[in-house]
């Protein structure tokens, strides 16, 4: 599995967020200034986070961007699907996209699923209080 830099720099970002929880809201500017992201770039990924409620917005000269729940509630894997969708290796074991023409005499699909049950266990038990911990 690769991450692209959609899950990559919407990690940072959140991470981020994280940092600053009960601060108030963070400008967009700053988060990409602190990570150093391109901010149109972490607007498109704030859009989906927002739709997918990770993240609040708040309008306004002292708005921007806050967590929407506490950074212990919020895990990587959460985070990750919300901006890549499956982390499954293969479209066959994905939870979109569960079409295989060989189902039934498929020689992979055992690793697979247990690349992808692994994969899910690990970012599933990472939160971000997690990841601020570990600095």
């Amino acid at each position: 599995m690769k991450l692209s830099t959609k899950g990559r720099y919407g990690l940072m970002a959140m991470f981020e967020l994280a940092m600053e929880y009960g601060n108030g809201p963070i400008s967009l500017k700053t988060i990409a200034q602190k990570q150093d992201l391109s901010d149109n770039y972490l607007e498109q990924l704030f859009a989906v986070l927002r739709r997918d409620e990770l993240l609040n917005s708040v309008r306004g000269s002292q708005g921007g961007y806050m967590l929407a729940r506490h950074p212990k509630s919020i895990t990587v894997g959460e985070i990750l699907r919300s901006l890549e969708g499956s982390l499954a290796p293969a479209g066959c074991v994905s939870e979109d996209d569960n079409d295989c023409c060989k189902d039934e005499n498929c020689a992979t699909k055992l690793v697979l699923m247990r690349i992808k049950n692994s994969i899910d266990n690990v970012v599933d038990s990472i939160t971000l209080e997690d990841m601020i911990n570990d600095i």
